[in-house]
């Protein structure tokens, strides 16, 4: 007898079916729990400490904090399922504080999101949902996903809003036919309205807004932290090379910034370029910062050769619009992306994430690091 497939593309019946909730303390991962519980599966909530709370991350709408953890076992109590905490605070620090820092020395402006979800969130939680004989491992993050003969592809959110698929390009093709991201297909309005049906204490709580570990947005005074040695003065040029002003340290600059730069003009200039090795920061006008041309390092590719001989969209910031373009994938591991239409300011150190349109809507096909 054929059992057909349950609610998350595996055949079998749901209370038969492991599944492990990464629950963050918020609505989103504990209204997931929620609903799988719901359904009938066998669930495991697991919550990942990442690092140690100051009083500024307490005050701060931040992910994996204290709180979170609290609220989380709470949830997880409500539910009644297993709920297990896990210590990562030095594999966080190693895997992403202090890639995050190290990458503002550069002169680039990285997303810690994306190195937090390849490393211990996806990687480290993957390996744990293995030994813990998980059938699946279920995230609250907004992102489609579409399951058919074991093989899952990922899509943009129905909520364009709250689309995360971005911060997700560097999940493996291992790791994506694992996943399920039930939230995909739904409004963030309906998943507050279901943690309410199912009366969980974290329904109205706020959404999470800054980056963990960086309280209030303030990057450089985390920079300060770990690399007091970072500030060090240096040239601001123009774009013909001429000394127009100094700076007190290239991590306080990205490109594209315009306060700040504290040089009178009769018109504003733009960060267009860092210049680590010689610590110099080149501005100009926003003219300055069109760029077609972007040159990729470290990709992560989903999709087949077919799919990237087509006109394919990119995006190149979390908050950018999709972009028509053309690739030129050299090897696995570098590509040449061709922008058909023109976009500013776009920074070293970002990712560029690759989508094509069939009737599931934006199909993610991965990604790469912007390298210039």
């Amino acid at each position: 007898m054929t059992i057909k497939l349950n609610s998350i593309g595996i055949s079998k019946d749901p209370k038969s079916t492991k599944v492990v909730v990464a629950m963050s303390g918020g609505v989103d991962s504990s209204t997931v729990a929620g609903m799988m519980k719901k359904d009938g599966y066998n669930v495991v909530g697991v919550t990942l400490k990442l690092y140690d709370d100051s009083k500024e991350v307490a005050k701060s709408k931040q992910c994996c904090s204290g709180q979170d953890v609290m609220d989380a076992k709470r949830v997880a109590h409500k539910l009644d399922i297993e709920h297990k905490v896990l210590f990562y605070q030095s594999k966080f620090k190693e895997g992403v504080v202090d890639n995050f820092v190290e990458s503002y020395l550069k002169g680039e402006t990285p997303i810690p999101c994306v190195q937090c979800n390849k490393t211990v969130k996806f990687n480290d939680l993957f390996n744990e949902s293995k030994k813990l004989k998980a059938d699946a491992l279920i995230t609250g993050h907004y992102v489609k996903s579409i399951t058919k003969d074991n093989i899952t592809n990922m899509y943009r959110a129905i909520d364009e809003n709250r689309d995360q698929s971005y911060f997700l390009f560097n999940t493996t093709r291992e790791q994506l036919n694992y996943l399920r991201f039930p939230l995909g297909g739904i409004l963030k309005s309906e998943t507050r309205e279901i943690a309410k049906k199912l009366e969980l204490n974290v329904a109205e709580k706020p959404d999470s807004q800054d980056i963990c570990f960086v309280p209030n947005g303030d990057y450089v005074s985390v920079i300060e932290k770990f690399r007091p040695d970072a500030f060090k003065k240096g040239n601001i040029k123009d774009i013909d090379g001429n000394v127009i002003g100094v700076h007190d340290g290239i991590v306080n600059f990205t490109i594209g910034q315009r306060k700040g730069i504290k040089l009178a003009a009769k018109e504003p200039y733009y960060v267009i370029e860092i210049n680590a090795d010689k610590n110099e920061i080149i501005v100009g006008s926003k003219q300055h910062l069109v760029k077609k041309e972007i040159f990729l390092k470290d990709l992560n590719l989903l999709g087949n050769k077919r799919e990237f001989q087509r006109e394919i969209f990119a995006k190149v910031r979390s908050t950018g619009k999709l972009l028509k373009s053309k690739i030129n994938i050299i090897n696995d591991n570098e590509a040449i992306l061709n922008l058909q239409e023109e976009e500013y300011g776009i920074s070293p150190g970002q990712a560029c994430v690759f989508y094509s349109k069939d009737q599931n809507g934006y199909k993610v096909l991965g990604g790469g690091w912007i390298k210039k």
